[in-house]
């Protein structure tokens, strides 16, 4: 990265990484990440797998729902790239994921679900993205975050 700061955040924004869950959550979150102009754009949706317990959902329908996300993207940035990773640990999938494609940057919304306690058990994934990456990570603003 450039050591001048208007220069960093052209480098930080050359390849960004965008986790997005589903199809409402990949328009908003692309949506939010366009006013900084990034570079390019690559996709990531996270299939959670079991690894011995039942998967959540259907491999077939969470790929399903991969298209219909990256589509959402692409509606956004045609010329996004996309990425699927297959994992139970969705924080160490989005790392893992970063490095695969050379991301400088991973941008994510919170999802703001659920509460406290739920986050703690459970391993908030924001908390795990801010503090355990390496490339820096870009929290998006909500829309209903400017009232």
């Amino acid at each position: 990265m450039s050591s001048n700061p208007e220069g960093a955040t052209e480098d930080l924004l050359d390849h960004v990484l965008l986790p997005v869950a589903n199809e409402a959550d990949a328009l908003a979150t692309a949506t939010a990440l366009k006013p900084y102009g990034p570079t390019r754009v690559t996709a990531l949706h996270v299939v959670e797998k079991g690894e011995g317990v039942p998967d959540k959902t259907p491999v077939e329908q969470s790929e399903e729902l991969a298209e219909e996300s990256y589509a959402a993207v692409r509606s956004v940035f045609p010329d996004a790239d996309d990425h699927t990773a297959y994992d139970r640990h969705i924080a160490e999938a989005i790392f893992e994921a970063a490095d695969a494609v050379g991301a400088s940057a991973i941008a994510y919304r919170s999802r703001g679900d659920g509460s406290r306690l739920m986050k703690f058990l459970s391993g908030d994934i924001s908390l795990k993205l801010v503090t355990k990456a390496n490339i820096p990570v870009i929290a998006l603003p909500h829309e209903n975050d400017h009232e």
